[in-house]
């Protein structure tokens, strides 16, 4: 390559750029200001995936048909724990922070609406949580369909330490209240 020919033909195209744009003026600036707009946050998609993946994964477990059967059914303690945690959380030791009624779901909507629930008190941090539903009274058979479904789920979930029934003041056996680790 001959390097002299390739300087002439860049100032040639420099002395032709710069005689097309001889008349030009620059825009002035707008009279106003951009407001400041704060970004959206961001969408953390993938823990709302993992999230679905755990409550499918939940769905799959309660549905099996393995019925686990309780020595009473109307309580639950982790292993290794001390007795009179059921009964201070039968007498509302602990004030119930928040709760869920399943009233008019299907049961696998109660499943996914429960792990749902749960999942959320563990990350808003709530200890003591009562899930109404129902005693079946409506239901073919009048069978309490959820009450077995839901407390089934509840002893497979790692967060949950106990759970009663409470007294009829809170739900009675149409209830559960529930305790949950920090």
């Amino acid at each position: 390559m001959n390097k002299g020919r390739g300087t002439r033909d860049e100032g040639r195209d420099l002395d032709l750029f710069r005689e097309a744009v001889r008349d030009v003026v620059p825009i002035k600036a707008p009279n106003r200001i951009e407001p400041f707009r704060t970004p959206a946050a961001p969408i953390p998609a993938k823990r709302y995936e993992d999230e679905r993946a755990v409550l499918e994964e939940l769905v799959r477990l309660a549905s099996t048909d393995d019925d686990i059967e309780f020595e009473d059914d109307g309580m639950f303690l982790r292993p290794g724990l001390p007795r009179d945690i059921l009964r201070k959380l039968r007498r509302t030791h602990w004030v119930i922070q928040d709760h869920c009624d399943l009233h008019g779901l299907t049961s696998d909507e109660a499943v996914l609406q429960t792990a749902a629930f749960l999942a959320d008190c563990k990350r808003r941090g709530k200890r003591c949580v009562r899930i109404v539903h129902g005693k079946g009274l409506r239901s073919p058979g009048r069978e309490p369909v959820l009450k077995r479904r839901i407390r089934k789920l509840l002893t497979r979930r790692d967060e949950v330490l106990a759970f009663v029934e409470p007294r009829a003041i809170h739900g009675g056996s149409g209830a559960v209240v529930v305790l949950l680790e920090a």
